[in-house]
Parts: C-alpha cells; sequence; structure tokens
C-alpha cells in the first residue's frame, strides 16, 4: 500500500490546479472559496464537494473537473454539486411542507422576457419520438416564414440541436454576453456547443436550473418573435426549472402513435398543466411512411395514438408527421428537411405545424408586464 504521503502529494497537486482558476464572484481561486473535502485515495480517485450558487456560472464545475482531470495521477473525479443557500433540511421541509406553510419560501414566479416574443417549449414524455428533429424544423420553418427566431437546447443529457442545424462553434463572448450562434436563420444555443462530445452528461438539479437559467439571462438573444426551447424527455429538473424560470406561453407535447410513447406524453402535458403552462396541441411523429416511388402511404406502427392523446387532453392534433426516405440522413447533415425539401412530404407536414403553432401563439393571451404565474409546486 502507497504511503499516505503519495495520497497527500496527489491532494496537494489537485489543491494546486484548483487554486490557478479564479472564481469571478468572489475574487479568490476556486480551491479558497467553494471547494470543500477534498479527498484523494491511492487509487488516484479525487473526490470534493462544490458549492454552486444562483448567481455563479454552471461552467465553474466543468473548468473545475477538467482542471482536475488533467492533474497526474488523478484517474476519476467526483464532485458533489450543493447550493449553500438551501440545505438539505429546508429542501426537505420544503417538499413535505403545504404551500403557504410558515417559514417555507414559496417557489419562484416566472419572469415576462419580452424581447424573446413568444415562448414555447417543445415537450415529449420518452425520448426517440423525434422531439428534437420537430424543434429544429418548426425554428427553420418559422424563421422562413419571416419571423425572428432563437432556438435553445435545453436537452441537458443529449444534446442533439448542433448536429440537426449543421453548427459546431464556441459561442463567442462580447461585452460579458454569450452570443448565440446562428444557422437556417435561426439564433442557436445549446451546451453541445460548450462540452465536449464525449463528456458524459451526469448533471444534479441545481447545475441543470444554472445552465438554464443562464441560457436565458446571458445569452445575447437580442429581439425575437418566437423563442423555442427544446426540452429533454420527462418530467425532471429541466422541465421545472424552466417553468420557474421564464413565462411559457404555450407547450408542444411530440409523440409517436404507439401506446406506450402516448401513455408516457400523457404525464409530460399533465405537467405542464400543474405548473399553468397551456398545452397548445400534439404533434404526431412517424404516424406513416410514404413510399418515394410511388407515394402510397403505409402504417408502420399503430395509428391513432396522437389523436387520442390529443382528445383525452382536449387539444388539437397539430399534424402527423411521416416517415421518409432521407429524412434521417439530413438531420445528421444539419438540414432540417424543411430547409432541405420543403414540398416533400414531411417537410409540407412540418411547415403546416408551424404555421398552427404560430397562430396559437400569437393568439394566446400574455400576462401584464412584469408579472407571471406562480406554480403550485414545490422544489
Amino acid at each position: 500500500m502507497p504511503p499516505a504521503s503519495s495520497r497527500d502529494s496527489l491532494r496537494l497537486r489537485v489543491q494546486t490546479a484548483l487554486s490557478a482558476i479564479p472564481h469571478p464572484r468572489l475574487g479568490g481561486s476556486l480551491a479558497a472559496t467553494v471547494v470543500h473535502e477534498l479527498e484523494a485515495d491511492d487509487d488516484g480517485r479525487v473526490s470534493f464537494t462544490f458549492q454552486l450558487t444562483r448567481e455563479d456560472p454552471a461552467t465553474l464545475v466543468r473548468d473545475a473537473r477538467k482542471a482536475v482531470q488533467a492533474v497526474d495521477g488523478v484517474r476519476d473525479v467526483k464532485i458533489s454539486v450543493v447550493d449553500p443557500g438551501a440545505g438539505a433540511g429546508a429542501a426537505a421541509a420544503a417538499t413535505a411542507a403545504p404551500r403557504g406553510a410558515p417559514g417555507v419560501p414559496p417557489p419562484p414566479t416566472p419572469q415576462e422576457m419580452p424581447l424573446l416574443g413568444r415562448v414555447l417549449a417543445i415537450s415529449s414524455g420518452k425520448g426517440g419520438v423525434g422531439k428534437s428533429t420537430v424543434s429544429a424544423n418548426l425554428a427553420a420553418a418559422l424563421a422562413r416564414a419571416g419571423h425572428r427566431v432563437g432556438l435553445m437546447d435545453a436537452d441537458i443529457y443529449g444534446p442533439n440541436v448542433p448536429r440537426m442545424m449543421g453548427v459546431f462553434d464556441k459561442p463567442p463572448v462580447v461585452g460579458g454576453k454569450i452570443q448565440p450562434l446562428s444557422a437556417h436563420g435561426v439564433k442557436l444555443m445549446s451546451l453541445g456547443f460548450i462540452v465536449e462530445r464525449d463528456a458524459p452528461a451526469i448533471w444534479r438539479g441545481p447545475i441543470i436550473m444554472k445552465i438554464i437559467q443562464q441560457f436565458l439571462r446571458d445569452v445575447d438573444w437580442g429581439e425575437l418573435d418566437f423563442f423555442l426551447v427544446d426540452l429533454p424527455p420527462g418530467t425532471g429538473d429541466a422541465q421545472l426549472s424552466l417553468a420557474q424560470t421564464i413565462h411559457l406561453h404555450g407547450a408542444v407535447i411530440v409523440t409517436t402513435p404507439q401506446q406506450v410513447a402516448t401513455g408516457d406524453s400523457l404525464r409530460g402535458a399533465k405537467m405542464f398543466e400543474k405548473v399553468g403552462t397551456p398545452v397548445l396541441g400534439v404533434v404526431e411523429n412517424m404516424s406513416y411512411y410514404v413510399c418515394e416511388h410511388c407515394g402510397e402511404k403505409s402504417e408502420l406502427f399503430l395509428s391513432g395514438g396522437g389523436g387520442r392523446l390529443a382528445e383525452e387532453l382536449s387539444v388539437p392534433l397539430l399534424g402527423q408527421i411521416p416517415l421518409q426516405a432521407g429524412l434521417a440522413a439530413l438531420a445528421d447533415a444539419g438540414q432540417p428537411v424543411v430547409v432541405a425539401a420543403p414540398d416533400s412530404p414531411g417537410g409540407r407536414a412540418l411547415r403546416e405545424i408551424a404555421d398552427r403553432v404560430a397562430a396559437l401563439l400569437l393568439a394566446a393571451p400574455a400576462p401584464p408586464s412584469g408579472t407571471g404565474g406562480s406554480l403550485p409546486i414545490t422544489r
């Protein structure tokens, strides 16, 4: 067994690496301000606690991890991110106590961000239903119709918007503001522009909230007509963080015809209802297959799932998108089908859905300036 001095030496090298990174808000180094309980073992495993508040950029944790991984002898890094302003006891009390109970802070009130225009969340109950494909094509279709459009990739665990829009550059920072990238007339921001392509997305609740807040507040979006947010599947921290940060004018639920997909999508839609966000409608993807030679339609999956879901939610079925040859290849090449093949069956379906979504968003009432609906949930 290596002597304790070896472990101490590794710990000292890690501490030195963290001391070289300044904390932008507190002024000192990360090692001196927010890193605590630093440990190193015989096998090169390093662990520490990282204190991250709402005022701090979420990228600090990534910078700390990269610095430690670069230290000679480090084989594994485990970081526990905590918010010093929200202790475990307070969090437990907030979860257990009823809304409005003494001593329990109310959930955050979503803010109006009028420069972003109408804000639309695009969600799905499960992965693999084509939610990001729908998001990219709706954004591109709205831009081609002459609207000013922003697309924020909030799918923290699988950011696919960069590939689907064909953009992979690092966003520049000008005057303290992150500049969104642009493709097909759409302003873009994604975690995929910032982290390495093969970096595992192991994010806890506090850091997810900070990433979403940073993408909303620290990105120079300019003035937009429509702001689309591509959410991860399910009903987790990203959905709640978004709903608690910004007033959403509506949500669109993407599903496939199968019952297993529509059942998960129903739970996602009910989550939006709980936080006071209107569900504008349902988009059914992979509804049928269109033969590229004869144009004949074939139902490869069970049919009617999107319609049944829309009926159960009492919302419209906004459209059905067919499977068609070459659509996946266009997505991989960064060419939304509404741009590359707008008159194909998929291109026409997505353009019609975009027109319906725009009309519904523009008809949705906006709350008075500076107000927002409060959320009937606690964290």
